[in-house]
This record gives C-alpha cells, structure tokens and sequence, in this order.
C-alpha cells in the first residue's frame, strides 16, 4: 500500500510539472488576448506564446565575445530553479512526491537564487542596459522580498507551519472565517507578484524604454534557445504566484492524499479555471492602470511591505502568542 502510495506521488509530481509547463505558455497568450480584446484589438492567437518559443528553440544562440561561463549557464539556472519552485506548489493535489519539501521557505530560497543568476548575467557581458536592469532588478527585490517573507510569517504564524500541503490541509478543513489579517496579506502577495512578474504598474515587458526597463533590459544579450528558456521560466513564474494565491487563500478543488480519480480530476478542472479567472482578472488590472515611474517602484513596494507587516501583527495580536 505504501508503495502504490509513493508511485502515485510521484505520477503526480510528474503530471503536475508537465502541466504547469504545457499551461504557461497558454496562460500568456489568454492575458494578451484578452487585453487586446478590452483595448479594442484583435490581438494575437493564443497559442502566439507557444510559436514564439518554438521560434526562439530552433535559432542560434549568438554570444558577446565577453561573455562568460556564468552567462551561458544561467538560462539553464534560471529555468531549472523557476519549474523546480513551481513543482513544490500544490495544484490540483496534496499527493506530491515533493510534498516534504513544498515548503514556502525553500520556494522563496529558490525564486531568490534565479534573480540572482539573473542579476550577474545581466551585468556579466558589461552593457549599460544590463547593468541598469540588475540594479533595478535588486531595488525591487530588496522590497519585494521582505514582504513576501511577512506574508509568510503571517500563514505561519495562524497554520503553525510554512509546509504548502498543511497550509491547503489547514485552510479547506475551515474554521479559518474572514480575518482582516489575511486579507492584508492577500493584497500584499498580489503586489508582490505583480512586481515579481514584472507586470504593469510596476514593469512592461512588451516595451523597450531605457527609463522603464526592468527584467527586459537583462536578458537584452540573450538570443536563441537562451532567451527561450528565459522567457519560459518568466512565464512558469506567473503560473507560479497563481498557483501559489490559489493554494493559500482559494484551496478549494485541491485533493488530498487517499482521494479517488474523481477528486483528481475536478483538482485539475479547477486549477485550470482559477489560471484563466486570474488571466482575466489581470488583464483588466493592467489594461485599467498606468505604468508608474521607477522612483515610485518603493512607494508600491513599501505598501506591500506594511500590508504585510500589519497583518502579521493582528495575526499575532488576535491568536495571543
């Protein structure tokens, strides 16, 4: 019994990283489709993301001719340690193979280590584009990060633990109720991601300005099947922090351990239509926002930071501890 348990886990572990990698080029292409439809446009296909990929797969890789080892392995880094994080995430089941180690602390260990391989590859080929997107790049994570760790202390401190399948345990056995506390830090995660995912207000990926670049002018010198697994682990990234907003504050649909393949099935359902709300509910984010300046980068991420440190303080105010 234990041992069809743990091939189980691990069919699961294997269904659930092919999955997120099959959907996030597609959660790409439904933002832009629907942007384009709210501004008016046709827009490109769906499946516009997948072509690109491809596109990128099947040209050479050019390199400055100072380019170091460090730059040429990174795609590599970037990609592995973006789809290993998004693999520690529950999607459509707590049953992972992965699940010991789906911890919120190694998530943020391993998203923090991709930023920077990142950062030195940007400023590795010794370009003014890259070494101004590294420095911004570092400003937003040393925002960013602080408060992604409140949030965390804020789930700590209320489910007594940072492992993601007790967190998705503890939530959908309810009791929880509606505490302004993890609201704070729902808002707080969502604008962390948001700059995270260099989205607008805080980024634009589809511009290229030299007074608004962020992740676009670090990855300038990269070409070829290198630029495709970049832009690969950036969008593995937005599946991510969907992912990981669903599994903390919208478990449901998720099955546990011992379930039927009727559970299996309405996790992955569900999963899938939680991707496409919070494409959707994105796209008209953006498309009803501006793109802000880069000195008012700390402003929104100082919000985030204070969103999260209050809620961790009525969190542990309320709990007594």
């Amino acid at each position: 019994m234990i041992f069809v348990q743990a091939l189980l886990a691990g069919v699961f572990q294997v269904v659930q990283m092919l999955l997120v990698l099959a959907l996030a080029p597609g959660l790409t292409g439904l933002v832009r489709v629907v942007k384009a439809r709210l501004l008016g446009r046709r827009g490109p296909p769906l499946v516009q993301p997948y072509r690109d990929l491809f596109r990128l797969l099947r040209k050479d890789v050019v390199l400055a001719e100072n380019a170091s080892w460090l730059f040429r392995v990174t795609p590599y880094l970037v990609f592995t340690a973006i789809w290993l994080a998004a693999a520690l995430v529950p999607t459509f089941t707590t049953a992972l193979a992965l699940t010991a180690t789906a911890d919120l602390i190694a998530l943020v260990a391993l998203l923090a280590s991709a930023r920077f391989f990142l950062a030195l590859a940007g400023m590795d080929v010794g370009t003014s584009f890259g070494g101004l997107g590294s420095s911004r790049e570092m400003m937003i994570a040393a925002l960013a990060e602080p408060a992604m760790l409140m949030v965390i202390f804020s789930i700590a401190i209320l489910v007594r633990t940072t492992s993601l399948s007790l967190i998705v345990d503890f939530m959908l056995a309810g009791g929880v109720g509606l505490r302004i506390s993890l609201g704070l830090a729902l808002i707080s995660l969502l604008m962390v991601a948001i700059a995270e995912n260099a989205r607008i207000p805080v980024d634009n990926p589809a511009t290229h300005l030299e007074l608004t670049m962020v992740h676009e002018a670090m990855v300038l010198e990269y070409s070829g099947r290198h630029l495709a697994l970049i832009e690969a682990a950036g969008m593995l990234k937005l599946v991510l922090y969907m992912a990981l907003i669903a599994c903390i504050f919208l478990p449901w649909g998720i099955s546990g351990p011992g379930e039927g393949p009727l559970a299996i099935l309405i996790g992955l359902v569900t999963f899938v239509l939680k991707l496409a709300s919070g494409a959707v509910l994105l796209a008209l984010f953006e498309t009803s926002i501006a793109k802000m300046r880069v000195f008012r980068y700390g402003e929104f991420l100082g919000g985030a930071l204070l969103l999260s440190l209050l809620g961790a303080i009525f969190l542990y105010v309320s709990t007594g501890l």
